[in-house]
């Protein structure tokens, strides 16, 4: 096994510990060489009826090993878009995530064996460079890192592991149901393959080796395109109308992935430089996938996590203690370190709401305002308003009035608003002043 990464002080080292073969092997040397914090975490899934049983070998295991076990209980609908075999695993490594502290590792049992399935797959799926690079051995993972030590260790070589440390495992008999497309390739595929091609297995692997120096490639294009593009979290539409496709296509994976949504199939892409790209400087479209919306305003693209539904118009409550009313689902939060002086009511905006901006001699509706602010359409639903005395003194990043201007600098107290929106700041001040125009 090759040396343990340098880790932080205080970092642990996490093992995702099925109880199969390969998990044990791993976890059974890095305790003979006493990984730091060495910590082995279980998911069940409860996809079989011997999960109990695997769960109960698990505390064994680790209690002989004397390594802590974290025991996790997945949950996964039997009608996931991923199919099982891909619901359980988005559900099992959501888990080992959220045992993770910042700086921690976590090391899976991956083999040379996943390594060449995965890229067979991913080359009967038809992706990209990306996709053929496969699994890599060391991964950021926030909050830590994800190592695969064993990625060029053959899964026979595990197996003579286990069998001369006298380990026992537990059998998945998923791993031999041709249901599965993995178990599919190693029964009935993959053999024959290797018969007529001995070398099979090192090209394959080779070739995610050569794939992931392609990729490390393109991300580092990527980052100076990335640079050249950038608007806050957001990306200039006509920059990126001045790269090429396969370049533009490049830098949206990139700039996704380090948000942490999902790649877009090939196809999506094209929709993006078709409906999103190409579309008028005052349309807002919408391009989504599972987990994402990609969205336009002006010469920005913005990727968020889908929105909740419209809330609801009307009172959202009544801002009388230091701690604020909860806003609607999708709508923020507002927050500040004393009550106001006196009782704010918070509410949606009304149809053709108009308000009289300090400093400003006229009102001006709210439709007028939002233009001028740039704030997006996807958001204007969202703002909360705050009134006292059955009068709007201010609309969270619009503005406000002389009044509550007035009424700020006599009682001394601020308070601010998190949207949670793409295309706002993170903080918005509860102050007279506007939002500012978008970035160039």
């Amino acid at each position: 096994m090759p040396p343990l990464p340098a880790l932080p002080d205080g970092a642990r080292v996490l093992v995702g510990y099925s109880g199969g073969l390969d998990s044990t092997v791993l976890l059974h040397a890095l305790a003979a060489a006493g990984a730091p914090g060495l910590t082995a975490v279980h998911v069940h899934h409860g996809l079989q009826a011997a999960a109990d049983d695997w769960a109960r070998h698990a505390a064994t295991v680790c209690a002989a090993l004397a390594v802590p076990l974290i025991a996790c209980r997945a949950r996964i609908a039997a009608d996931a878009a991923a199919g099982p075999e891909g619901a359980a695993r988005e559900a099992r490594y959501a888990l080992l995530r959220a045992q993770m502290r910042p700086g921690d590792l976590l090391v899976t049992a991956h083999h040379r064996d996943d390594q060449v399935e995965t890229v067979l797959l991913r080359l009967i799926r038809g992706v990209g460079v990306h996709g053929l690079a496969a699994m890599r051995p060391l991964t950021t993972f926030a909050p830590g890192q994800l190592w695969r030590p064993l990625l060029d260790q053959p899964r026979a070589a595990l197996r003579d592991y286990a069998e001369r440390h006298a380990l026992t495992w537990v059998d998945d008999p998923h791993n031999d149901d041709p249901r599965y497309a993995r178990s599919w390739l190693r029964q009935q595929f993959l053999p024959g393959l290797r018969a007529r091609f001995p070398q099979t297995d090192d090209s394959l692997a080779r070739t995610a080796r050569l794939a992931g120096e392609a990729t490390d490639l393109l991300d580092e294009l990527a980052a100076a395109d990335h640079a050249a593009t950038a608007c806050g979290m957001a990306l200039s539409v006509s920059a990126l109308l001045a790269l090429s496709p396969a370049r533009r296509h490049n830098l949206i994976r990139w700039w996704l992935a380090r948000q942490q949504f999902r790649a877009p199939f090939a196809v999506t892409l094209d929709r993006i430089d078709r409906e999103l790209l190409a579309a008028g400087s005052d349309a807002e479209p919408l391009i989504h996938w599972p987990g994402c919306e990609l969205r336009r305003h002006r010469d920005r693209l913005l990727a968020m996590a889908p929105l909740a539904a419209e809330p609801p118009p009307g009172d959202w409550g009544l801002w009388q203690s230091r701690a604020a009313p909860a806003l609607p689902t999708g709508c923020g939060a507002l927050f500040s370190d004393h009550a106001p002086p006196q009782p704010l009511r918070i509410r949606s905006l009304m149809p053709g709401e108009a308000i009289r901006l300090a400093g400003h001699p006229h009102r001006k509706r709210c439709r007028n305002l939002f233009q001028e602010c740039g704030i997006p359409r996807w958001a204007r639903s969202r703002l909360p308003v705050l009134e006292a005395d059955a009068e709007a003194f201010c609309i969270a990043g619009v503005g406000a009035t002389d009044g509550w201007q007035q009424w700020l600098a006599a009682a001394g107290w601020r308070g601010h608003w998190r949207p949670g929106l793409a295309g706002l700041p993170d903080s918005i001040a509860l102050t007279a002043a506007p939002l500012g125009r978008d970035c160039p």
